[in-house]
């Protein structure tokens, strides 16, 4: 497994927050959902912490695990 941190800017607006909720628009099941299509396999992002309904991130860190490396998926 190799890990990958990713730093993130993002408009809360829309999303009812950072955290995975039932039933709910969130940046975290956005971002996991585009990363699995995107990479191929399932991704599972963990934030550096949580936002609430409505706000927005400047600067916030998360991290995922894929099998093998960015460069061989490209392949």
């Amino acid at each position: 497994m190799n890990r990958y941190f990713i730093k993130l800017a993002y408009n809360g607006s829309r999303y009812h927050g950072w955290q995975i909720q039932e039933n709910a628009h969130t940046v975290q099941a956005e971002l996991n959902q585009k990363l699995t299509l995107l990479l191929g396999q399932e991704i599972n992002v963990v934030g550096c912490g949580r936002t609430d309904t409505g706000v927005h991130a400047r600067e916030f860190y998360a991290h995922f695990e894929i099998e093998g490396t960015l460069d061989q998926l490209s392949d």
